[in-house]
């Protein structure tokens, strides 16, 4: 058995690891990930596929027994699911529970009634940033496309004038903000406060999304003039309802496990004191689980009753949010997997001792890691997953502000500019009628612009708290 082996066995060994150790874990990590972007990119495997794949060839090439990585990554796994996989349910049927039943047309519906002209792509990047706080990110595109393309067909807009900030505003909360698998999944590894990051994560959302919305729109649209593509737009769900929820109602019940989350961070700050029976309160009321899950049964009446569902149709609701999500609940998992591999093979400790003779910061060097795997792998949340358990060391001295911008440096890197190996380009491309060339200076350029703004104030923000 290598040193290697015995370090990886022994859970107590604090002793330093030595030049050749670095060098046989540093070899691992650079086999593993690339055995994972090499089953994605040329052998299209199933991301959950690559990831558990690409463990075991971690460990195996660390020197590691086979039967511990087997057990580091199921650890892991596990873990993971257990920390993470509610949230996303429970996110999930919320989203269907919006799409289903009117109330994400109600939105918006009342805010284009109210935009004209130029405040056109400032209504549609704020609509698409309300309506992408409980939904999936091909989620939230499908159902505002159909959005996107009435309003450039009737106002004669550029299409990019108007997608590009929907697109934006979705790209954003899905790689910025809580409870959207990324971040969540990255908060879980590096164990991270989720009031304090998702407080952080909007301050930082809302000027990047500004940016990269209606700002860089205004470019996008004279690099790419194209017209809203002569096409069948898709039926919204409300066409076939009598009956839908009202936009206070609807907002509200978005809304509602975004400010429970937020309450208990202040509450935190403000009381600091776990025995303080207002801090208790909040710390339940306010803990992810159950602030979502008291989004969802809100829902039920603030969403479902209006639009006219019966108990069976709600059920039916619930089923058809949960089916989609069991692909991303295995790729997360798998994450947790592969992060769990690289904590036990003594990777995490590595970058460690390595990182204190190095002049990068913490934060920077996370964002760079998470962009060097989006651009292999195509995928932000393997991204995130990935860089998540790479970085993750670097936490246990960080204060939770820092902690928390940690986070949102992994999720800004896992956006950087998306190109063919992301499904996420194939859909805008297609959808907006696009050739590759016109998605890359459109959608790609976005999605960097979104990355660096965001790494840019993540970093500024370290300076100041």
């Amino acid at each position: 058995m290598t040193r290697l082996s015995v370090e990886m066995l022994a859970a107590d060994t604090v002793e330093p690891i030595t030049s050749a150790g670095h060098a046989q874990l540093g070899i691992a990590v650079l086999g593993g990930i690339a055995v994972i972007v090499l089953l994605i990119t040329k052998f299209k495997l199933h991301a959950f596929l690559a990831l558990t794949v690409g463990a075991l060839a971690l460990g195996a090439f660390a020197g590691a027994p086979l039967d511990k990585v087997i057990v580091s990554f199921t650890t892991g796994l596990g873990t993971t699911v257990a920390g993470v996989g509610v949230l996303i349910a429970l996110g999930a049927i919320l989203g269907k529970l919006l799409a289903d039943s009117g109330g994400a047309d109600q939105i918006v519906d009342t805010i284009l009634a109210r935009a004209k002209g130029r405040s056109m792509p400032w209504a549609m990047v704020l609509i698409a940033s309300v309506i992408g706080l409980p939904l999936f990110f091909e989620v939230g595109v499908v159902l505002l496309i159909p959005v996107v393309l009435m309003v450039a067909k009737r106002g004669n807009y550029s299409l990019m004038r108007i997608g590009i900030p929907a697109l934006a505003g979705l790209s954003v909360m899905h790689g910025l903000v809580p409870p959207h698998p990324g971040p969540l999944v990255a908060i879980d590894a590096v164990g991270a406060n989720l009031g304090v990051t998702l407080a952080l994560g909007v301050l930082v959302a809302v000027p990047t999304v500004v940016i990269a919305g209606p700002v860089f729109s205004r470019y996008a649209a004279r690099w790419v003039d194209v017209p809203a593509p002569e096409r069948m737009v898709p039926p919204r769900a409300s066409e076939d309802l009598e009956h839908r929820p009202g936009f206070a109602a609807t907002l509200a019940t978005i809304l509602l496990p975004v400010v429970l989350m937020l309450s208990k961070a202040l509450v935190d700050i403000v009381v600091d004191d776990p025995e303080h029976s207002v801090q208790r309160v909040f710390d339940v009321v306010g803990s992810p689980l159950i602030a979502l899950l008291a989004a969802v049964f809100v829902g039920f009446f603030t969403l479902g009753r209006p639009a006219g569902f019966s108990k069976e149709r709600l059920s039916r609701t619930v089923e058809k949010g949960l089916a989609p999500i069991a692909g991303i609940l295995l790729i997360v998992g798998a994450g947790g997997g592969f992060k769990q591999t690289l904590i036990d093979s003594g990777v995490g400790r590595m970058i460690l001792e390595i990182s204190e003779d190095w002049s990068i910061p913490a934060l920077l060097l996370a964002w760079l890691i998470a962009v060097a795997i989006r651009l292999a792998t195509g995928s932000a949340t393997v991204a995130t997953v990935s860089a998540a358990g790479l970085v993750a060391p670097l936490a246990a001295d960080m204060s939770t502000t820092h902690t928390a911008l940690l986070v949102l440096a992994i999720g800004a890197g896992s956006l950087f500019f998306s190109h063919v190996n992301d499904a996420g380009f194939w859909l805008v491309k297609e959808y907006f009628g696009l050739t590759v060339g016109q998605t890359v200076k459109t959608w790609s350029v976005m999605e960097t612009i979104i990355s660096v703004v965001a790494g840019a104030l993540v970093l500024l923000l370290s300076l100041v708290i």
